[in-house]
């Protein structure tokens, strides 16, 4: 009997399975291909008709035939493969690990290309460990322990107005992003391109500053700011007087940091008069815990770190439009550390510092 004519059996339920394989729009290519030389072979379709018909050769047509014949339609399935033998051990990630952990003789850090000739690894090795172990030696954060003598006090006073906010009452976070720069660039911003980024001259030329006082609602996330031109306790007291028109008739509770205008006598006589008013300031050393600080990041990124200004008002009308756009779409930044996990992990920074 010719080989290249010979049948394949095909079973009633095995067809309606192969037959719905064809049908479906999810299906790989590849399966649908083994199913339609299964069921061609079937209907009497010979090798060479199968090839010519599916553009693919007669050594693959005898392939899926044989394979069905040995495991039917099991046999037609991608098989699991066991990938390439590892090469590097267990032993050699524990070193390449240690070994970055501890900083090179004539260097503050590692790269992987110096790193991967001392260990003797490539340098795609080496950065391939490194993404395993979530290491970044090109990284680096800043930290700042609280001397405050009050910080534990001031660290629950803060956190809980975050998570269980007094009825009744708006808690803002308050404080100024001072002596911003109106910076115009020597040549127009080079715009972002396929494959090239956005770019711009070093140099500059000053017009002027501007600081601005914001008020964040941490329920809402919206943002109530005013732009001044100096930065003293008179613009704080007019930045309050602000703040007492917009929210007027509710208890306010404000988070500010320490710094001087804030206890300003003229501030203090203010809040005596507007007893709805109470300041809660943060620890020294601890204005992260006042959340508009990251809304500063915020604008810093996206309005005014690009920006080219031609003069301080020109910067401010930046400044009063990117908040309004923020206002129409806003959304709080929610705190979720408590204060006990905050000292946790505080305590921890400290005794790996002591190490």
């Amino acid at each position: 009997m010719d080989v290249s004519t010979c049948w394949v059996e095909v079973g009633k339920t095995d067809r309606v399975a192969l037959e719905a394989w064809l049908r479906s729009q999810n299906m790989p290519q590849a399966l649908a291909t083994r199913a339609r030389i299964v069921l061609g072979s079937a209907d009497g379709d010979s090798i060479r008709e199968l090839a010519q018909q599916l553009r693919i050769t007669q050594r693959t047509v005898c392939l899926w035939r044989n394979r069905y014949r040995q495991q039917g339609i099991a046999g037609l399935k991608t098989q699991a493969r066991s990938g390439r033998r590892r090469r590097i051990t267990a032993a050699q990630e524990r070193a390449v690990v240690a070994a970055t952990m501890r900083p090179p003789k004539t260097a503050t850090h590692w790269s992987a290309r110096r790193l991967a000739k001392v260990v003797g690894l490539s340098r795609a090795t080496v950065h391939r460990i490194w993404q395993k172990y979530g290491l970044q030696p090109h990284r680096i954060e800043h930290f700042k322990f609280s001397a405050d003598p009050q910080f534990e006090t001031k660290l629950a006073d803060i956190v809980g107005l975050y998570l269980d906010p007094p009825e009744r009452a708006l808690v803002l976070c308050v404080d100024e992003k001072s002596q911003i720069q109106a910076l115009n660039r020597t040549a127009p911003l080079l715009p972002l391109r396929p494959g090239i980024p956005a770019q711009m001259t070093h140099d500059y030329q000053r017009n002027g500053t501007t600081s601005l006082f914001a008020a964040l609602e941490v329920a809402t996330g919206k943002i109530h700011g005013r732009c001044y031109r100096q930065h003293r306790h008179l613009e704080f007291v007019a930045f309050l007087n602000s703040l007492a028109r917009r929210y007027p008739k509710r208890e306010i509770h404000l988070i500010c940091d320490n710094y001087g205008t804030h206890k300003h006598p003229a501030v203090r006589q203010w809040l005596a008069e507007h007893s709805r008013f109470h300041l809660h300031f943060t620890p020294t050393s601890a204005s992260w815990l006042n959340l508009v600080e990251r809304w500063f990041g915020v604008i810093s990124q996206q309005a005014i770190r690009r920006g080219s200004f031609d003069s301080a008002a020109e910067l401010e009308r930046t400044i009063t439009d990117f908040i309004a756009d923020w206002n129409e779409n806003a959304k709080p930044f929610v705190w979720t550390k408590t204060a006990r996990q905050i000292k946790r992990s505080i305590r921890s920074a400290e005794l790996i510092s002591e190490t």
